[in-house]
């Protein structure tokens, strides 16, 4: 064969002229290689027995497999004891703790005449690549955005206790650009880590077509290989800034090498310029994180004249734009709809309609801190803005039967502007019912009896009754109800009492003095 090796297009170029009857001079000087070249294939095609007419049917691969046939290696049997351990040794380093210098130790129980230690970690790496080949992933702009979590943590101040605690360190890399993104947060809950998420985005100033996180419980709620589950509010967020979520594979590192890497040189421009001798606030040790991050970013890349600033501005008009806002917390409960078609949100003892055909149904209440949302079979039925005054209700009129809406119409105007068309009197009587009760939706029903007073004796009774009641000081129903019974409010007021004659006998007032 050739010194040189050429491609599989210039040898079906040089099978194509011989078929034309070119000679191997004017073949080689066509093609820009040498004669020797153009004689040492010919003969090698030559010696496989295939015609050339069927060679020029055959793929690039097929060809080079004809010319290149690949070679057995001959194993002794030293080498095969190795070959023979190490499928039973891989399964071993799955385990928690389990390392290949113990794997050799074992080796070396099984076979004492076998290689040494060196030779057991070359022929080791070797086969590891073979049977695991590192693939290499090819970034696309504004394509991903890889997250995770630093493994070591930072120490940080409480502000209000003034306690020691333990920061984690979330860092987010866009694929392409490599641009960077690091924040200390205070803990690996879901909350902590769509707010890092969240900050990334606003960093990034846009949003990739993916998020590529861990497996970790912030982000996926089950693990699979073919179909992870995901945690209810990070599907949210995702939904909201129009993303999605592409969890790495379990054990599977290289997925999302970039940022694994990246948390390796957090650890080296980072963590390093972080005080020893001094600790912050979670606030003022951001600030130290920005600062550093500034120059990470900015500072040229290994190798290269570009640094990963630059990169990310020739990024950047490719992500997605930032949603209008910043997305909510939701937190999820099961409720149950009670007979007068309201759930409870036991949080706030808050109550909230929902329309009354779902009385007795079971809902998914879905809330943030400013909006409440329910859901029945995936559908939304109600939403209403979060109220957190406790023992108090929200309610929708479209959502109530149609002989109980009018009811929402109550409110102390409405009966007030009901007893004034009346009387001015029914009007006073009223204003006191209403100011007697703690809550004035207490006396809502009194008013309403007091009112239907007017069709059923009359307005000139309802008048004089409301004045005889507020004679003698009791401003209710029952009050009312009596004096009509009784026929009180037909008696005249009351004349002046007659003064006691005087009288020898009777002592006056100002003998007990």
């Amino acid at each position: 064969m050739a010194n040189k090796n050429i491609s599989m297009s210039t040898i079906k170029q040089i099978v194509k002229l011989k078929l034309q009857g070119i000679g191997k001079k004017r073949i080689a000087n066509r093609l820009g290689i040498s004669k020797n070249t153009v004689n040492v294939y010919l003969r090698a095609l030559c010696k496989l027995g295939v015609p050339y007419g069927e060679m020029l049917k055959l793929s690039d691969f097929e060809l080079d497999q004809l010319l290149h046939p690949p070679q057995q290696t001959i194993v002794n049997e030293k080498v095969q004891q190795l070959f023979d351990f190490f499928p039973e040794m891989e399964r071993q380093l799955r385990r928690r703790g389990m390392t290949v210098a113990r794997q050799f130790i074992e080796f070396k129980s099984r076979h004492p005449q076998g290689f040494g230690e060196t030779a057991f970690y070359k022929y080791y790496n070797q086969w590891k690549r073979k049977v695991n080949p590192t693939m290499h992933i090819e970034h696309k702009v504004g394509d991903k955005m890889y997250v995770d979590y630093a493994g070591a943590t930072l120490p940080y101040v409480e502000e209000g206790t003034g306690e020691l605690m333990k920061a984690q360190v979330f860092v987010a890399i866009l694929g392409w650009s490599q641009y960077t993104y690091v924040e200390a947060v205070a803990d690996q809950t879901i909350e902590e880590f769509i707010t890092g998420c969240e900050n990334a985005l606003y960093y990034f100033k846009g949003v990739p077509l993916a998020i590529v996180p861990d497996n970790l419980k912030s982000a996926v709620f089950k693990a699979s290989r073919y179909e992870p589950l995901l945690n209810d509010n990070f599907r949210c967020f995702a939904e909201h800034y129009g993303t999605a979520i592409l969890p790495a594979r379990s054990r599977k590192p290289r997925d999302k090498a970039h940022v694994e890497n990246m948390v390796k040189i957090a650890y080296q421009r980072i963590y390093t310029t972080i005080p020893e001798d001094q600790h912050f606030s979670l606030q003022a040790l951001n600030q130290r994180i920005q600062q550093s991050l500034a120059g990470l970013n900015s500072s040229s890349l290994t190798g290269r004249k570009y640094s990963r600033a630059d990169q990310w501005i020739l990024e950047q008009p490719t992500l997605h734009p930032l949603a209008p806002t910043r997305f909510e917390m939701r937190k999820i409960k099961q409720v149950t709809v009670m007979k007068n078609g309201h759930v409870y949100l036991a949080e706030d003892q808050h109550y909230y309609s929902v329309p009354y055909e779902l009385i007795g149904k079971k809902l998914r209440l879905q809330y943030s801190r400013s909006v409440v949302e329910l859901f029945h079979k995936y559908t939304m039925v109600a939403c209403h803005k979060r109220i957190k005054s406790a023992h108090t209700y929200t309610t929708e009129s479209v959502h109530m039967p149609p002989q109980h809406q009018f009811v929402t119409e109550w409110n102390p105007r409405f009966f007030l502007d009901k007893a004034k068309q009346i009387d001015p009197e029914v009007e006073n009587f009223i204003r006191e019912v209403l100011a007697r009760k703690t809550h004035p939706e207490q006396a809502y029903k009194s008013c309403m009896g007091i009112l239907s007073f007017a069709k059923r004796v009359g307005n000139a009774r309802l008048i004089k009754a409301c004045r005889r009641a507020h004679q003698i000081g009791y401003y209710n129903y029952r009050t009312i109800e009596d004096i009509l019974k009784k026929h009180l409010d037909k008696y005249e007021e009351d004349p002046d009492p007659v003064s006691m004659p005087l009288h020898d006998n009777i002592r006056g007032g100002k003998y007990y003095q």
